[in-house]
């Protein structure tokens, strides 16, 4: 059995900033403090108010707010907040789940036109950008 990932050619993605993976379902934005303190700052708020405003506790953790029918609280016609967003919108869409399989890979680009388009990431990029010491970037 090979230790190299499906993926060891690489993958192609550019962000289109279609708002697909923002909007539509309910779901979990988490972030740590150093976020929540980016984000406060981004937006000249103390980290506080932002929590006051922004998120909600889920057991320990803390994600951000939901509109109805499951948008981000910060998508409005693209992310409000992309120069702050957090690691788990930055990482998107080399997050392990997503990486696991081929199949898995296939799925989630059914739902994110820029799978599979533009800049291309060798796997060892992928890497990086998937324990959130990179980031993804906007589509070119």
């Amino acid at each position: 059995m090979s230790s190299k990932p499906w993926y060891r050619e690489g993958l192609s993605f550019s962000c289109t900033r279609c708002g697909d993976c923002c909007t539509g379902s309910p779901g979990y934005v988490w972030v740590e403090r150093e976020e929540i303190e980016e984000l406060a700052k981004f937006l000249g708020l103390s980290p506080a108010k932002f929590g006051e405003r922004y998120l909600r506790k889920v057991g320990r953790r803390y994600s951000l707010l939901e509109k109805p029918g499951g948008d981000c609280v910060f998508f409005d016609s693209g992310c409000t907040v992309y120069p702050a967003r957090p690691v788990q919108c930055r990482t998107f869409p080399f997050w392990r789940g997503h990486l696991k399989s081929q199949r898995a890979w296939d799925e989630i680009a059914g739902e994110c036109p820029g799978i599979g388009q533009g800049k291309f990431y060798a796997a060892e990029d992928i890497e990086i950008i998937r324990r959130g010491k990179a980031d993804t970037l906007p589509g070119e």
